[in-house]
């Protein structure tokens, strides 16, 4: 999935959350266009969806940006994240989901400096939950049921999951939705409700095989992804990568067709192609220092994947980097 190019670093120089009455727009004001609402509001539809891609120099306060008495879900690419609510300290690491309510005492969060964040956040109100949730009130996980039940007055932090694959492809598609301008309201809403039937209800006793046996494939496949994000340079073979995630190389091969629409190669050469553009774009190296670092030994191969994957030639990406632009200047 190709991400933002634009992305701008983080100095968080706001006063403390004490100081000034809340404001989502303050809280965000350092990151400038690193946070993009999407669609909705908080008080008006009930819901809001929210894009963020920024590099923090300094450590962030994230917590100042949610709403009190709300429910927010955080999809999270990239970027480690810290919340704490008084008893408990739960870590939202890259390629995982997690959920909150901000009531009393408000919750504590940072965002980790040195690192770039990517994520999308979803802010459901008490009344547009309890508006669809209130008659399957007890089939709810038990934060969002205390929450419906409105008897949930202290901030709570639910347990982070892994971001599998439907989430992580749903996420592109909230930042470029598929529907005319004047459909867009009824398509949010939908997604809203979409993601709360997902994440916030509790298993049914008795599980369904069949469910428990997608669950499992959707595991492996997203563990197959992160061997493949971790080893893009020198990845395992199919047989390696089968038995580090507890398949056979055959099953995991059409099992992660099926679920990502590429092959495992696809998807090796897509990572690779994403880190070498952030090396060009960032003047980290020249073209065979990158080729390298991607794990291309043919510096021939990795221009045509480049230019199949880009539409331009590595030599030519970006234009001007930053490390030319300064140059230019001096």
């Amino acid at each position: 999935m190709r991400m933002a190019k634009a992305r701008q670093p983080v100095t968080d120089n706001t006063p403390p959350r004490e100081a000034r009455p809340f404001s989502e727009v303050d809280a965000w004001r350092s990151v400038g266009g690193g946070w993009h609402p999407l669609f909705g509001g908080f008080r008006t539809a009930g819901f809001s969806f929210e894009w963020h891609d920024f590099d923090c120099l300094q450590e962030l306060d994230w917590a100042r940006s949610f709403h009190p008495g709300s429910v927010e879900l955080c999809l999270n690419l990239q970027g480690n994240a810290v919340l704490r609510d008084g008893t408990r300290r739960v870590t939202v690491a890259p390629r995982t989901f997690a959920f909150y309510y901000q009531g009393e005492p408000p919750l504590l969060a940072v965002r980790n400096a040195g690192e770039r964040h990517q994520f999308i956040t979803v802010e459901f109100s008490c009344e547009f939950l309890e508006r669809h949730f209130e008659k399957t009130v007890n089939d709810l996980l038990p934060l969002v049921s205390a929450v419906v039940r409105n008897d949930s007055p202290r901030s709570q932090i639910g347990v982070p999951e892994p971001l599998h694959t439907t989430l992580a492809q749903l996420i592109e598609s909230l930042r470029h939705p598929p529907v005319f301008a004047p459909a867009q309201a009824v398509w949010f809403q939908c997604k809203a409700l979409e993601l709360a039937a997902q994440l916030f209800f509790r298993p049914a006793a008795g599980e369904l095989f069949c469910t428990r046996q997608q669950r499992a494939a959707l595991e492996r496949v997203e563990r197959a992804r992160a061997v493949l994000r971790e080893k893009f340079n020198s990845p395992p073979s199919l047989e390696e990568l089968g038995r580090e995630v507890g398949c056979s190389p055959y099953y995991l091969s059409r099992t992660f067709s099926q679920e990502t629409g590429m092959t495992i190669q696809q998807y090796l050469r897509q990572i690779r192609m994403e880190r070498a553009a952030e090396l060009l774009r960032t003047g980290r190296g020249n073209v065979t220092e990158v080729a390298l670092e991607v794990g291309y030994n043919s510096l021939s191969h990795f221009s045509a994947a480049f230019h199949q994957t880009f539409g331009c030639c590595p030599g030519l990406y970006p234009l001007k980097t930053q490390t030319q632009r300064a140059a230019e200047a001096g």
